[in-house]
C-alpha cells in the first residue's frame, strides 16, 4: 500500500510523527509512506487552495517534503508532483493537535486535506486528538491516537464504506477522546455535532509599536453536542468516527424550500 500523509500543524508537528507511525503500521514492510506537509502551521485554513499564487516545495529527506501551502495544496502536490510513479492508495491527514469535532470541522485544514483527497477519488481519513485536563499531565498527549490509531484505520479500510464512483467521494473523520489511552471505551459511528453557544470571535491587542491587531479566539470545547454526535462520544471517552462528504447541501430542506418558492 502507498500512503500519503499530510497535516495542518506543519511538517515538524508532533502529531505528524504519530500519524507516520500509524501509516507505517498500515502500509507494512512492503508498502510506502510519503509525507507532504505544510512548511508552516496552517490551522484553520479549511479546504483552502493556493489558486492565485505558486507555492515552493522542498525535499527534506527520503519521501519527505514540505510545501509552502495548505493541506489541500499538499495533497495536490503529493498526487501530481511528488508521487510520480503512481497515485496513493490512501491519504491520512493529522494527527491534529486538538479536536476537529462539532463546528470545528468547517474550519479545519486537517479535514481540508482529507476532503481534497476524496475529491481526487482517493480514500482518505482525517485524524485528530481531543485535548483536555486529562491529557495535559500525560507524557504523550497524543497517547490515545498513538495506541488506537492503527486499529481504527485498519477497521475502516477492512469494513468501512467506500464509494466506487467519483461523485461526492466519502471520507472519514476520526476524533480520539481527551483521556488516557487505557480509558478509551471503544469507538462509535456518530454524526458531526454542533456545540450550542460556542463561536469563534476576535480579541483586540496593541503591539509594542502601538499598532492594533485582532486575534481570532475560539470558544469552549467541552460543550455537549447531543446524543449520537462526535463531541458527545469524545466526552464519554469513545473514539468518534464520522463519515463525511464534500457536499454542503441541506438535503432535508430541499423539498420544503421548493414548495415555498
Amino acid at each position: 500500500m502507498r500512503i500519503l500523509v499530510t497535516n495542518d500543524d506543519g511538517i515538524n508537528a508532533p502529531g505528524l510523527e504519530v500519524l507516520l507511525e500509524i501509516a507505517h503500521e498500515i502500509a507494512g514492510d512492503q508498502g510506502e509512506v510519503w509525507t507532504v506537509a505544510p512548511a508552516f502551521e496552517q490551522s484553520g485554513v479549511g479546504h483552502c487552495i493556493s489558486y492565485t499564487h505558486p507555492m515552493m516545495i522542498a525535499e527534506l529527506g527520503p519521501r519527505r517534503f514540505a510545501a509552502e501551502g495548505s493541506p489541500a495544496d499538499c495533497v495536490l502536490a503529493g498526487i501530481y508532483d511528488v508521487m510520480t510513479h503512481g497515485r496513493p492508495d490512501l491519504v491520512l491527514s493529522g494527527v491534529n493537535r486538538g479536536n476537529n469535532a462539532g463546528q470545528n470541522v468547517l474550519y479545519s485544514g486537517t479535514i481540508g486535506g482529507a476532503m481534497e483527497a476524496a475529491l481526487q477519488g482517493i480514500p482518505a481519513i482525517a485524524l485528530s486528538q481531543f485535548l483536555g485536563p486529562r491529557t495535559q499531565p500525560l507524557d504523550d498527549p497524543f497517547e490515545g491516537a498513538r495506541v488506537h490509531g492503527a486499529s481504527v484505520v485498519r477497521a475502516l479500510l477492512d469494513k468501512g464504506l467506500w464509494d466506487t464512483n467519483d461523485d461526492y467521494q466519502l471520507f472519514y473523520n476520526i476524533n480520539f477522546p481527551p483521556c488516557p489511552a487505557a480509558d478509551v471505551k471503544g469507538s462509535q459511528v456518530v454524526a458531526q455535532g454542533w456545540r450550542p453557544g460556542t463561536y469563534f470571535g476576535v480579541e483586540p491587542h496593541h503591539a509594542p509599536n502601538g499598532r492594533r491587531f485582532l486575534w481570532i479566539k475560539g470558544g469552549a470545547q467541552a460543550v455537549d453536542s447531543g446524543p449520537g454526535t462526535d463531541v458527545r462520544a469524545n466526552m464519554e471517552d469513545y473514539i468518534a468516527i464520522t463519515p463525511m462528504r464534500a457536499d454542503l447541501t441541506a438535503h432535508d430542506r430541499l423539498a420544503d424550500l421548493a414548495a415555498r418558492l
